[in-house]
């Protein structure tokens, strides 16, 4: 049964990114990042370094180790996310959230932001699923996938594609 899991999250994911890549015209225009200038200094000077994003736990009281990387989401994420992680134009994270309420919540909070759900890409099996919502003021298209994590949660991953 975990095998069938993690081949249906595997294939929601690539799904994802198919359909992301049909969007956005194939991934011909990409760019590496450009570093960061770092400071100058005339030789007595401190040099601020950047440092990670934030990182909080629960202190483990809960037992599940729930760990948050990164800041704010621009995207909702449930009331009872753990395993967070924030990026730019992303966020991931898992829930205990049954997929119907997931689907549910996830169309309520989106189209209650003004955005339309494209129902030709929604797809839904089982503990796997994949929303696609447009309406974003950079034109990209907010994906919603969620895979069974074979533990009785559901990760949940939102990104602008």
């Amino acid at each position: 049964m975990k095998k069938h899991s993690v081949l249906l999250a595997i294939l929601a994911l690539v799904l994802a990114s198919l359909a992301c890549q049909t969007v956005m015209g194939g991934g011909d225009n990409f760019e590496p990042p450009q570093m960061p200038e770092l400071p100058q200094t005339d030789g007595g000077d401190e040099i601020e370094i950047p440092t990670i994003p934030p990182v909080t736990t629960d202190g483990g009281e809960s037992g599940n180790g729930h760990v948050t990387i990164g800041g704010e989401s621009e995207f909702p994420v449930t009331s009872d996310a753990f395993n967070v992680v924030t990026a730019s134009n992303m966020v991931t994270f898992q829930t205990k959230m049954s997929t119907d309420d997931l689907l549910k919540f996830y169309r309520d909070e989106f189209t209650s932001q003004g955005y339309k759900e494209d129902e030709s890409m929604a797809i839904t099996f089982g503990k796997t699923f994949t929303l696609a919502f447009t309406g974003h003021e950079s034109g990209k298209v907010i994906y919603v996938v969620g895979a069974d994590a074979g533990d009785g949660s559901i990760y949940i991953t939102i990104t602008l594609g």
